[in-house]
């Protein structure tokens, strides 16, 4: 009896290892598997866009059915360094790359089957996206210009043509590694470029001289404007001080015409006489020495 009992338990273990191998798979939250029965997909099992994941143990409907497994992670589109005519006919060489999801699992199978399919199917597409797109533009917007703008409009170009074609993938992101020129033409190109940046260079610094001789002369301007309204108003003032000064003498005349005559030569032989540099010939009975006279 104990024998028959131990029979039976491995028989029932034996069978529950052949039931969990054909009928239970495991999916990881970083992969979306597809589910094939006789090689025609039926089912998707946490696919990239499933509102809710639902990674874990999962059980087939039949023990013939297949599972096939895809990433639910970027992936990678690398292409060989391409030689590319630029807009002003330099040539560049440009290594980019492009990252990849699979976000129709089905349509994916459908249309190329596996990654290696769908890169086999990609790379035509990016290499003609980046010939269109960068051929569109000069060579100093790829070298050192625009490169943002130009990975996006190479990803939507990408992008529309692996829709059309629906291949169950969507372009992430594009990017260019490095863009050098080809050694026989890169000292013609870089020589170009210094010589427009030494116009540009030229060009702002004689925008600045004309704009420096224009302060100048507005400063220059200013100055003599001030200087002219001072000088006016001094010689207001100047004015109205003599008018002032005479008046005052005119009064002191008219109150003592002999103290205005006696002041009025003070201060004519205090100019001539103090400062010892005028020379004067004039006759001892001069009037001009009337106060010098000790009778008078």
């Amino acid at each position: 009896m104990g024998r028959l009992l131990t029979i039976l338990g491995t028989l029932v273990a034996v069978l529950g290892v052949v039931f969990a191998s054909t009928m239970l798979f495991t999916v990881d939250q970083r992969e979306q598997a597809l589910i094939l029965r006789f090689g025609e997909p039926v089912g998707v099992v946490n696919p990239w866009n499933a509102k809710k994941e639902d990674p874990g143990l999962h059980m087939k409907t039949f023990p013939w059915e297949d599972v096939v497994k895809f990433d639910r992670r970027n992936l990678m589109l690398d292409i060989p360094p391409q030689e590319i005519t630029a807009s002003d006919q330099e040539r560049l060489i440009v290594d980019a790359f492009a990252r990849f999801r699979i976000s129709d699992p089905l349509q994916f199978y459908k249309a190329v089957t596996d990654v290696r399919g769908a890169t086999a199917r990609l790379a035509p597409f990016m290499e003609a996206s980046l010939r269109r797109v960068l051929g569109g533009v000069k060579s100093n917007d790829i070298v050192s210009g625009h490169r943002a703008e130009l990975m996006v409009a190479i990803r939507d170009a990408v992008n529309a043509q692996a829709l059309e074609s629906n291949l169950g993938v969507e372009i992430m992101d594009v990017k260019i590694r490095r863009a050098d020129l080809p050694e026989q033409n890169a000292e013609k190109v870089y020589s170009r470029m210094q010589s427009e940046r030494q116009q540009a260079a030229s060009q702002i610094r004689a925008e600045g001289e004309e704009r420096a001789r224009t302060v100048r002369a507005e400063a220059a301007r200013t100055v003599r404007v001030t200087i002219a309204k001072a000088r006016e108003k001094a010689s207001i003032l100047r004015g109205a001080g003599d008018a002032k000064r005479n008046d005052i003498y005119a009064a002191a005349y008219s109150k003592d015409p002999e103290f205005f005559a006696f002041y009025r030569s003070m201060e004519a032989y205090e100019k001539a006489l103090v400062d010892g540099k005028t020379s004067m010939v004039l006759s001892p009975d001069s009037d001009f020495f009337r106060y010098f006279d000790k009778q008078k």
